[in-house]
């Protein structure tokens, strides 16, 4: 497990191309958990936690999801799938909990319990405690991918959710990413990083009433991605709280 201090900032939206024609729904409208993998190419006590987010992934309960952060690239890898704004993601979280506590492998659950990724115990027991009560992964969130487009649909907050705003969010896919590593800690080796957030960008903001939102096929899927996670989290981007409902779905 590495630690770090500081971060980047957040950085700008990424490019964007294909577009894709069929139509699909989301295979995880009614998600229990989202597991967020902070994660480094250059950290050699990541490989077991990228693998447990690969076994994660195949459960349609659960979106896993992984974060390459970047502020480890110093150390004689640059991550290829690293981004600044998850670095800063991490930040952002532990600067919530008050605890200042950043590292690598880490994993956060539903925006609120973190521990060390490769704990695989831990983190199914941090899934099986979500908190219902305080509307914790509560509010129904679907996609559906139709044409040139993806349809958001959120549901309103439960009679007595305690949360009754947060921001939307949608992020571009890549299932499986096989990267060999040629220099730093894990030189030599060849990794396969599962449901790798490629961009991540803002749909709306959800008021605790039902909504639904129209994102452009060109603003999410490029060379790579084939599939797509939407997420409704109390708080803010730079003040993340507890995920409120998720859904995840394949692209083709």
């Amino acid at each position: 497990m590495i630690r770090f201090p500081g971060f980047s900032r957040w950085s700008g939206a990424l490019g964007v191309c294909a577009l894709i024609a069929t139509t699909h729904a989301s295979a995880a409208a009614g998600a229990r958990a989202v597991v967020e993998l902070f994660t480094s190419q250059g950290c050699s006590s990541c490989p077991p936690a990228d693998r447990i987010i690969g076994d994660l992934a195949k459960d349609p309960s659960v979106i896993a999801l992984s974060l390459p952060i970047d502020y480890w690239d110093y150390l004689g890898w640059k991550d290829t799938l690293a981004d600044a704004r998850f670095s800063a993601r991490q930040k952002a979280y532990s600067q919530m909990r008050g605890d200042r506590d950043v590292y690598t492998p880490q994993v956060v659950v539903n925006g609120a319990a973190h521990l060390v990724g490769s704990n695989r115990a831990g983190i199914e027991d941090a899934i099986k405690r979500a908190d219902k009560s305080s509307g914790t992964m509560t509010v129904p969130v679907a996609m559906a991918v139709n044409g040139k487009e993806i349809k958001v649909s959120v549901a309103a907050a439960p009679a007595d959710a305690a949360a009754r705003q947060g921001e939307v969010w949608i992020c571009a896919v890549s299932k499986a990413v096989p990267i060999a590593i040629a220099r730093g800690e894990n030189r030599g080796r060849e990794i396969t990083y599962h449901n790798v957030v490629r961009n991540l960008l803002k749909v709306g903001d959800w008021t605790g009433s039902a909504g639904s939102w129209s994102v452009p096929l060109e603003n999410i899927a490029h060379e790579g991605i084939d599939a797509a996670a939407v997420y409704v989290q109390d708080g803010s981007r730079e003040r993340p709280g507890a995920m409120l409902g998720a859904a995840f779905t394949s692209l083709h």
